[in-house]
């Protein structure tokens, strides 16, 4: 049985033991990015919205369009505001719980059914948008070698995008996770074309000439009855603001994406507030110049007759009209193509990534029964979750028959219904919760005791103005989108009713008690130095801990169970997690079962658990805290051996000095072990090795005589000159040389794992 705090207590038998109250210290163990790696991540999502908005806004209101994009990638600045402000209060429990604290539970549920509107649509549209330039691009090479061209450009997009979401349908399943790396290289990749997109489109400019869009007027709008649904057209045209509004809505969704700068705060490095301004600023500029002016630049450059045979496809359509022989420019629309794929896919990803953190978080908070969040038996992941979320975007994208701007208008729906729900309640809060902030939204005043909000009030009604008007004008995606709303609203309530009904505790589940802690200590735990940790995170993969019972001998070395809460940045929101979010029934059922498994071998364990953004710096810096000695880890089904070895030294190095060495210990189900060493030791050397070294030696002991010379001084005297050649400049060299001879190595032998 295990002990709270000697690890001397003798096994008991569950039938004998009364339930047992075991204390577990919990911590947050995050790593952190800079705010440049921060803004490239929610740019990732905030530009994919350029390849598709301006197409979708003209259809709606005509050339005048661009003025509406650039109001709002404008306006997009103000409702940044409300987002640095909520990230500075740090209102704990997610979405749910933040709202639900500013305006009941019924809202609560209701901006949860909208946001899960807005993702189920971003899949879709951003598959969809992926597959027409892909079509188009196509088609432009078919055309060009007099080739027939794909004929139903929505069939094949709307193929493209099954393909697509089922792609990362099975990524998240087997959960391998996004990186800030990887979204700093997509957008240093799009930096490159839209630089040269614009320099490109400046110069067609210059030497053809152009006239801007005509500004939003009476005259200049465009308004149809698809484009105003329940309103007239006469009477939308002839009242100004609500034209605007009308012009407005259609163009919302060029801001989708916004609230990703929430989701990363928490990752951002000190200081937080100061470096998520500067992101928001850096997001704001980059948002503008590319989004807007590609919406400009496209009206002036396509010829009216036939722009309307872009507008699923705008900025290839762009990069085929501007100066320059025709080959090339098929050359640019493939780049502009790849860059665009590389955005609207990780879109898609992030939808599902976003929609499984949303519900996830849902069913912490008990508005969900944790059925839903029972781990996949091999990957340890959601997977009903994801499955559902798969489910209704594939549905989607059937329904839709790859039309863009049908999906554009329902996606909408979602991201201002998203945007209002969330100004509301900070302005609630800005009333209930009156305290300090580090951040306002500008433009307070005081009546008394009493603080006005002004600016935070004028957002506000901006937003829902906006989103009422597009109640009314968007006849399909109003009605999608309240249908959506009301089936998952439905459900959320239901499924909270039966889970309060039935309670969240079961008879099988063994009872903890959660002691919140700032930091994780040998002596928080009462684990003594140069313990063994043994991470968990499957109950179906307890195999490793097991291996770790049979074979120590716990009245020396404890053992220490860890869980890592992996925080997931999509779909959490700026808020932490309240203690019982991060201990639900799954955490609960996972440390029942190795409490079961201490129990079988009669070995006493700690437990713990912490939350983290980073699951291999959290079991090092973990490991590091309890002052391990060794980590014991079950095999990957995602990943290699090897790689996971990797990921684990590269966690190690990124340590402070100085860094303890650590053991580390991977087993497979067949309880086979291999041992890897984390910091400098010294290499196991094959007997090939060995006899080399020996033979250097001979020679040099007979060159060099009478001088004495040792086998170390052939090793370091080699390792010093590959030091020199790599001073020298010759690391390509190097590395070419270096790579042949391990291939050759694993071409003769299979040397033991380092």
């Amino acid at each position: 049985m295990a002990s709270e705090t000697s690890s001397n207590s003798p096994p008991v038998s569950p039938s004998a033991a009364p339930t047992p109250r075991i204390l577990i210290a919990s911590t947050a163990l995050l790593s952190f990015i800079s705010f440049w790696r921060a803004a490239a991540i929610v740019l990732n999502d905030l530009a994919s919205s350029a390849y598709y908005a301006g197409g979708i806004a003209e259809q709606a209101v005509g050339k005048s369009a661009p003025w509406f994009i650039l109001a709002i990638m404008l306006f997009s600045y103000a409702v940044r505001a409300i987002y640095v402000e909520s990230c500075s209060m740090f209102v704990r429990g997610g979405v749910y719980r933040v709202v639900k604290e500013a305006m009941g539970s019924t809202l609560a549920k209701f901006s949860v059914s909208a946001l899960m509107f807005d993702y189920v649509l971003t899949g879709p549209i951003s598959g969809v948008s992926a597959g027409q330039y892909i079509i188009g691009f196509a088609n432009g090479l078919l055309h060009y070698f007099h080739l027939q061209p794909v004929a139903s450009e929505n069939a094949a997009a709307a193929v493209f995008a099954i393909l697509v979401t089922l792609y990362f349908w099975r990524q998240n399943i087997k959960g391998i996770p996004d990186s800030s790396e990887k979204a700093l290289r997509i957008m240093q990749l799009t930096t490159v074309m839209v630089v040269t997109l614009i320099g490109w489109c400046g110069y067609t400019l210059w030497v053809r000439g152009g006239h801007l869009p005509p500004l939003p007027s009476r005259e200049s709008l465009e308004l149809s009855a698809g484009s105003v649904g329940w309103l007239h057209v006469g009477w939308a045209k002839r009242i100004a603001l609500v034209g605007i509004l009308v012009g407005l809505g259609h163009s919302v969704l060029a801001m989708s994406g916004e609230e990703s700068l929430a989701q990363v705060y928490r990752e951002i490095e000190h200081p937080k507030l100061p470096n998520l301004k500067k992101a928001g600023f850096v997001i704001f500029v980059y948002s503008l110049l590319f989004t807007s002016l590609v919406s400009f630049f496209a009206v002036m450059i396509i010829p009216d007759a036939i722009r309307k045979t872009y507008f699923d496809n705008l900025i290839g359509g762009l990069a085929l009209h501007l100066v320059g022989p025709y080959p090339v420019l098929l050359a640019f629309q493939g780049f502009v193509v790849l860059v665009g794929t590389l955005i609207l896919s990780g879109a898609v990803n992030t939808a599902i990534v976003g929609s499984n953190g949303v519900l996830n978080r849902v069913s912490e908070d008990g508005v969900l029964p944790d059925w839903f969040r029972q781990p996949h038996r091999r990957f340890g992941t959601s997977y009903r979750i994801i499955n559902m979320v798969v489910i209704l975007q594939v549905a989607t994208i059937l329904l839709s028959r790859g039309d863009v701007y049908t999906l554009g208008e329902a996606y909408a729906f979602g991201v201002i219904w998203s945007f209002v729900m969330k100004g509301l309640a900070v302005l609630v809060l800005r009333f209930t919760h009156p305290g300090d902030r580090e951040y306002r939204v500008p433009l307070n005043f005081r009546i008394g005791s009493t603080e006005i909000p002004l600016g935070l009030m004028i957002i506000s009604a901006a937003l829902l103005a906006i989103a009422l008007i597009n109640l009314l004008t968007k006849q399909v995606a109003t009605i999608a989108g309240i249908v959506f709303t009301i089936l998952f609203f439905i459900l959320f309530t239901v499924s909270e009713h039966l889970a309060h009904k039935r309670g969240q505790a079961h008879g099988e589940l063994d009872q903890f008690h959660l002691e919140s802690r700032e930091e994780i200590s040998p002596q928080v735990i009462g684990a003594r130095p140069g313990n063994i940790l043994v991470p968990v995170s499957n109950y179906h993969k307890l195999y490793h801990l097991d291996a770790a019972l049979a074979r120590v001998r716990t009245e020396r070395r404890d053992v220490v169970v860890l869980h890592v809460r992996l925080l997931n940045r999509a779909g959490s929101g700026e808020s932490g997690l309240m203690p019982e979010q991060l201990f639900s029934s799954v955490e609960q059922y996972l440390f029942t079962q190795a409490l079961a498994l201490a129990e079988k071998h009669g070995k006493p364990v700690k437990l713990a658990l912490v939350a983290a953004n980073d699951v291999w710096d959290a079991m090092i810096r973990g490991a590091v805290a309890l002052k391990s000695s060794t980590i014991v880890l079950g095999r990957s089904e995602k990943l290699e051996v090897a790689e996971q070895a990797r990921l684990m030294g590269m966690a190690w190095e990124r340590l402070p000095a100085p860094r303890p060495p650590l053991n580390l210990e991977i087993f497979t189900s067949g309880q086979e072990q291999m041992v890897f060493f984390l910091g400098p030791h010294a290499p196991h050397l094959t007997p090939n090795e060995v006899g080399l070294i020996h033979k250097l030696w001979l020679h040099y002991s007979d060159v060099l005589a009478p001088e004495e010379v040792h086998h170390h001084d052939i090793v370091h005297f080699a390792l010093l000159e590959l030091e020199r050649e790599l001073g020298e400049g010759k690391d390509s060299e190097l590395i070419r040389r270096l790579r042949e001879h391990i291939a050759e190595g694993k071409s003769h032998q299979t040397p033991p794992p380092q």
